[in-house]
């Protein structure tokens, strides 16, 4: 029996369908519900994609009306992979792959600086809060602020280990400045967090903000990080209020056009909870135009995870199996943007700006809270409909 655990290997998923378990353990209608198309009260959020396919382009922009006419688009296999390893734990992380040093809980505790910068977290909360060029052009702070269990462009920084995420997130002092740090990033976008529950709603500064947003394409890979980096240190349910804020603005008010795809794509796929995917995907259909070019679900009845057809609402993937993955993995439609060549299996490059101004209500360190924020979103969490994470 040992030998036989011993020699166990992770089989890495070779397809898209392989990769997106979202629809496979679907127990409802596929069909929303005319009182709550999302499941989520109003107020979640869901995935990414980087430039029409890769983060922030506008190939899905450029769809028509007609079938006929529109491009046939594909999800990205390189994204679903990447984000499949990382809602299963890295199945494909043996061991940790560095002494346990516990740099990233140091660094947050004020005890060492962000190498190579030199400068400690305390000062980037109190100094870089509300300056957005700063955030905006300095790549190095990304990695430290909110570190993964995969490398990013900063090699000075290092990756989370399973020790010690378990230490930070019994640390108090590291998990209060890790929430002022989400809450600065946040209001570089122009987003404000409302609760410890993690609602969101636009900023005093959102229509500035949206504008740098929709244009800064490589935010969207900054972003893709933060979502991952709330998850890995205790912090998953705050995900789907901000994806289902960006699904709202990019599907519905039109303030976020280029990132549409992106969210898809990316930030839905970084929730591990397959019911709340669900209801996000659900409600990104109900808006999505056109229609009829929606990836990502739920498959049709007739032939679900087959390769052909799909072009309507169930039309997943390409159903084609990927070739080896290589370094060149960085081309447009695979999670990159045109000033920097990144692999899509680490989400690094990532920007900040503007930490929240008004605060937020229940985290005293950050200010004050002012209600009745137009905009405001209320998200019913804790609510677990099945606890498997895939």
């Amino acid at each position: 029996m040992g030998n036989l655990v011993g020699s166990w290997r992770f089989k890495e998923p070779s397809t898209v369908e392989e990769c997106d378990s979202t629809w496979g353990s679907d127990s409802e209608s596929d069909e929303p519900t005319a009182e709550d198309d999302s499941g989520i009260s109003d107020s979640v959020s869901p995935a990414e994609s980087e430039r029409a396919a890769g983060h922030g382009g506008d190939a899905a922009l450029q769809l028509t009306d007609s079938p006929e006419s529109a491009p046939k688009m594909k999800r990205s296999f390189y994204a679903a992979r990447d984000l499949y390893k990382y809602r299963h734990s890295y199945p494909n992380f043996r061991k940790s792959r560095q002494p346990n040093e516990y740099r990233n809980l140091r660094f947050y505790m004020n005890k060492i600086p962000l190498v190579p910068d030199g400068i400690y977290i305390e000062e980037i909360l109190s100094k870089w809060r509300g300056d957005y060029d700063k955030l905006e052009h300095n790549h190095t702070y990304i990695q430290w602020l909110f570190p993964l269990r995969e490398q990013g462009l900063n090699f000075y920084a290092h990756e989370l280990t399973q020790e010690e995420i378990k230490e930070f997130q019994s640390t108090r002092e590291a998990k209060r400045r890790f929430l002022a740090a989400y809450s600065m990033m946040l209001d570089f976008y122009g987003v404000k967090l409302l609760d410890k529950s993690g609602n969101v709603a636009r900023a005093p500064n959102w229509q500035e903000r949206f504008q740098h947003l929709n244009e800064s394409h490589h935010n969207y890979l900054r972003i893709t990080r933060i979502l991952k980096s709330l998850g890995e240190l205790g912090y998953e349910a705050f995900k789907a209020p901000l994806v289902r804020l960006f699904l709202e603005e990019s599907l519905c008010s039109g303030t976020l056009p280029n990132m549409q795809h992106s969210v898809l794509e990316y930030f839905v796929y970084t929730i591990r909870l397959p019911a709340t995917r669900r209801r996000l995907l659900r409600f990104a259909r109900k808006h999505y135009r056109p229609a009829h070019a929606f990836l990502w679900g739920p498959p049709s009845k007739k032939g679900a995870c087959g390769g052909g057809g799909g072009v309507g609402v169930g039309g997943g993937s390409s159903g084609i199996r990927a070739p080896a993955p290589t370094p060149e993995h960085h081309r447009r439609g695979e999670e990159n943007t045109a000033s920097s060549r990144i692999n899509v299996s680490s989400h690094d490059a990532i920007m900040c700006q503007d930490l929240v101004g008004g605060g937020i209500k229940g985290f005293p360190d950050l200010g004050s809270y002012e209600p009745g924020l137009p905009g405001q979103l209320m998200l019913v969490s804790g609510r677990r409909e099945r606890s498997e994470f895939s």
